[in-house]
């Protein structure tokens, strides 16, 4: 059984580069019979928005999304990252550091994304009021992306050592993703590519844990008229819940999906979008699309 779903950061309502996101994955599940499970990612409290969680979730329904199963919030599930972290502990895969931001600067150089931490607190005794840190193998990930063909990443040289658990309690959401798709035991992760560099990351983790590995695909981002990735960051507008088709239209258009002009209802758009993904053509990792409310 195939199993995919869609897992958006409550910081703020659903934009447009994020309903490209929900719709590749929703589409890559249900064209092929599968589930699509839906997960707030909540777990860093300073990031999120009141109300937002609510308010995708009504944006999601009101286009036409139908998710299977109860809808798993992060912010609930502290104890099995607790439990995933004492596991690694317990092999030697994770030590305490108290390397600061600021710090960090001035010795690391950077990455595929940010900073590749030098190890520089390896060697420091255990310390759990401490920054927690994955002690990553020198082995290169190799995974085959649905999209882009094979990918490659050495994640001792491109990465370095990444945090599992900050200083302040908070998990990181390297972790917690991936202790979360097992528990619900997702076969089909679609994203932005955006999350292309977290995957290396994640997959050695699932190794690290015993964990099955999903099959991948990454679409291609949605930037704004600055080349910027759309976000609530640069002022992303919402989509427009009351005017579901106009943007159904626009995330297939973005998927390279030609829907047909006499659509006139979002049911009759599912059905034929469902039809049509299997055959999508392959897109360029990067695209532009200008920012507009739809």
């Amino acid at each position: 059984m195939v199993r995919g779903r869609f897992a958006p950061t409550p910081s703020g309502p659903l934009h447009f580069g994020s309903l490209v996101a929900a719709m590749g994955s929703y589409l890559d599940a249900k064209s092929r019979h599968g589930e699509w499970l839906l997960r707030i990612e909540d777990v860093d409290p300073p990031r999120i928005a009141a109300g937002s969680a609510d308010a995708i979730l009504h944006t999601l329904d009101a286009f036409g999304f139908e998710w299977d199963g109860p809808v798993m919030y992060q912010s609930r599930r502290t104890e099995a990252y607790r439990a995933a972290l004492e596991s690694l502990r317990a092999r030697g895969l994770v030590y305490a550091c108290d390397c600061s931001r600021k710090a960090l600067s001035g010795i690391a150089r950077r990455g595929i994304d940010g900073p590749v931490y030098p190890g520089t607190c390896r060697d420091k005794p255990a310390n759990d009021r401490l920054a927690q840190r994955f002690r990553t193998p020198a082995d290169r990930v190799v995974f085959e992306d649905a999209q882009l063909g094979r990918i490659a990443c050495n994640i001792a040289d491109e990465c370095g050592d990444f945090p599992l658990r900050r200083a302040d309690g908070v998990y990181a959401y390297q972790l917690a993703v991936v202790v979360d798709d097992a528990e619900q035991g997702v076969t089909d992760i679609v994203r932005g590519a955006d999350l292309l560099t977290s995957t290396p990351r994640q997959i050695v983790l699932q190794l690290a844990l015993n964990l099955p590995t999903p099959r991948y695909l990454h679409l291609p981002v949605v930037l704004d008229d600055h080349g910027d990735k759309l976000s609530k960051q640069t002022l992303a507008q919402p989509v427009d819940s009351a005017r579901p088709l106009a943007a159904l239209r626009a995330s297939a258009g973005f998927l390279g999906l030609s829907i047909p002009g006499d659509i006139a209802d979002a049911a009759t758009f599912w059905t034929v979008a469902k039809a049509l993904w299997p055959h999508r053509p392959i897109l360029p990792i990067r695209s532009r699309k200008p920012a507009k409310s739809l």
